[in-house]
């Protein structure tokens, strides 16, 4: 064999050695125009959705291992028989209704609401996928309606793999531009939009780390994590939320209700308990607060089980 033809399969050898490692990755993430994709053990999981389309970034749809969609699919599409209400509900968002007195949950374009702020993405800073997990991170201006930055947040969404669970790690760290205060109202702020064969109206069940059980014992309460199981298509599934002991005022309140909703709010206290103080988070600038949030959708599980999740991931 001659020179040049021992240079040719090195090269090949080589090509085929990185294509190899490139396809053993489990977590892949895909940049596209306006939004990233993320596919888990060879499967899609969901898109990170972002652009000058939408007035907030978002994550949807959410899937279990098993290929089901635990989202409710409105107003990313028009499903028969699907709730439309809330169309500010997407899949998996952050967001809050009153920084300054403007509204950054309720803030659809199709609102014309003159109060409403938008979450504009910068700059995506990393993309990166891998053999256990992979991440996003990006940069995120909260700009009132008069075009001026209120704060700065750093979001880092990181997706683990896993051959049974569905596994998403949300760093949020929110820096004070201007002088920025949250006001106390329930509608905030790390939110998930579940599905509506699983919502509690549907015959879903919602238990939270204290034992709570219904939206009556869990709604506005305090809690380490929050269960909501419930059925797609006849399979069982559950979507867990924990809140990490290092996340601003931890434990957190839950916004968590029969029809869907699901979220972790630390701003709003006496929107959910009248006999509690009036909350209200003011930051000057360079301050900051940051919230730190664990996603898990999970097939059936007891709360114990759960719990032993919890506590291994907030240690």
């Amino acid at each position: 064999m001659s020179r040049l033809d021992w240079k040719l399969l090195l090269r090949c050898s080589a090509v085929g050695f990185f294509c190899a490692v490139a396809s053993s990755a489990q977590v892949k993430i895909t940049k596209q125009q306006d939004r990233i994709a993320v596919e888990i053990g060879g499967k899609p999981f969901g898109d990170f959705v972002y652009g000058s389309g939408t007035p907030k970034p978002y994550f949807a749809p959410l899937r279990s291992a098993s290929g089901a969609i635990v989202t409710r699919k409105y107003p990313m599409e028009e499903v028969a028989g699907e709730s439309r209400d809330h169309r500010h509900h997407r899949g998996l968002w952050i967001g809050y209704k009153d920084v300054n007195g403007f509204n950054f949950w309720e803030n659809e374009f199709s609102y014309h609401n003159p109060k409403a702020g938008t979450l504009v993405v910068r700059k995506v800073d990393e993309a990166r996928g891998g053999k256990k997990e992979g991440s996003i991170r990006a940069t995120i201006a909260w700009v009132d309606p008069r075009g001026k930055t209120l704060l700065t947040e750093n979001r880092t969404m990181t997706f683990h793999d896993d051959s049974k669970l569905r596994i998403i790690d949300v760093e949020s760290v929110l820096k004070a531009d201007a002088e920025s205060t949250f006001g106390d109202d329930k509608d905030g702020t790390f939110a998930v939009r579940i599905a509506d064969s699983m919502t509690e109206k549907h015959g879903g069940t919602i238990v939270n780390s204290d034992g709570g059980h219904g939206m009556k014992e869990c709604w506005g309460k305090k809690a380490n994590w929050v269960d909501y199981t419930g059925e797609i298509g006849g399979e069982k599934v559950g979507i867990a939320m924990f809140d990490n002991p290092d996340s601003f005022r931890h434990p957190v309140r839950w916004h968590v209700r029969d029809y869907g909703l699901f979220a972790a709010n630390p701003f709003g206290a006496h929107a959910y308990d009248p006999s509690a103080a009036v909350s209200s988070v003011a930051l000057k600038p360079g301050q900051t607060v940051t919230l730190h949030y664990r996603v898990v959708i999970h097939p059936p599980m007891d709360a114990a089980t759960i719990d032993r999740m919890y506590r291994d991931w907030a240690k």
